[in-house]
């Protein structure tokens, strides 16, 4: 029986180490299909004693992910809007309390939603041409999968707000500088180190693996638990702006947008 329910979602088991590959063609963005398959992904390995760390990548030589399909967003429903922040939210919070370790091999560009789940990880190995940013305000929207609150803790809020604030978009070498990233490796080899680094959580005791993961985060989770419902409720009024509809449809005919503040 497989462990996905979605086919844009690959896992393989290796070991007491599981391999999740984003499959969705071009740009392995997520969706109402994939967000809740991520879900379900890691409630099967946290019931399965035998798995003691996660990988994720991206397939292709491109992109890890391009985040969410904004197509979703064009119409400008609020209610499509709801769901996609639940359904980001589920997922990538479930990824965040895997009870063992999760490595992101960030192969290509992580982008929005992309970055945001590699945030979700509790480790990252960027390749040296990967490419990452929240571009979200360029489109009407925000970041609403945690991006606003794991970044600034990673990285500081002056960086966290030129990231979100100012569009810049992080090349791996400056990622890794600003403790973004972990590691930076040649091309193409992401996953090989982030699957070497697995193997050596087995090394551990995944009793204490466990307790130490949670106590690491007991001090942000408690910081930043009204700030992910914050994302989305944010996210969702968006959608009663002139911006937002602007921001998507634009983006979606390949224009520049004319924003009203409105």
């Amino acid at each position: 029986m497989s462990l996905s329910s979605s086919e844009k979602l690959k896992v393989e088991i290796r070991g007491s180490v599981a391999l999740l590959t984003m499959d969705n063609p071009a740009a392995n963005t997520w969706d109402v299909e994939s967000l809740p398959a991520l879900r379900e992904v890691v409630e099967k390995l946290n019931a399965d004693r035998s798995i003691y760390a996660l990988v994720i990548t991206g397939a292709g030589e491109k992109f890890f992910s391009a985040g969410a399909d904004l197509k979703l967003f064009a119409d400008g429903d609020p209610a499509t809007a709801a769901d996609m922040a639940r359904y980001f939210g589920e997922g990538f919070e479930a990824l965040a309390d895997f009870r063992g370790v999760s490595i992101a091999a960030i192969n290509g560009f992580a982008m929005g939603g992309g970055l945001e789940v590699a945030l979700a990880c509790d480790i990252r190995i960027a390749e040296e041409q990967a490419k990452m940013a929240l571009p979200e305000a360029k489109v009407g929207l925000l970041p609403c999968a945690g991006g606003t609150q794991r970044l600034s803790w990673l990285v500081g809020e002056g960086w966290a707000k030129r990231v979100i604030l100012c569009g810049e978009r992080l090349d791996a070498a400056t990622a890794e500088r600003i403790g973004l990233v972990e590691e930076v490796v040649p091309g193409g080899q992401a996953l090989e180190r982030a699957l070497a680094l697995a193997e050596q959580v087995g090394e551990q005791s995944p009793t204490s693996v466990r307790m130490c993961k949670e106590l690491i985060h007991t001090a942000r989770e408690h910081a930043i638990a009204d700030g992910l419902q914050g994302e989305r409720d944010r996210f969702v009024e968006l959608f009663s702006t002139e911006d937002q509809k602007e921001g998507v449809n634009a983006f979606l005919e390949k224009r520049a947008p004319v924003w009203k503040n409105a």
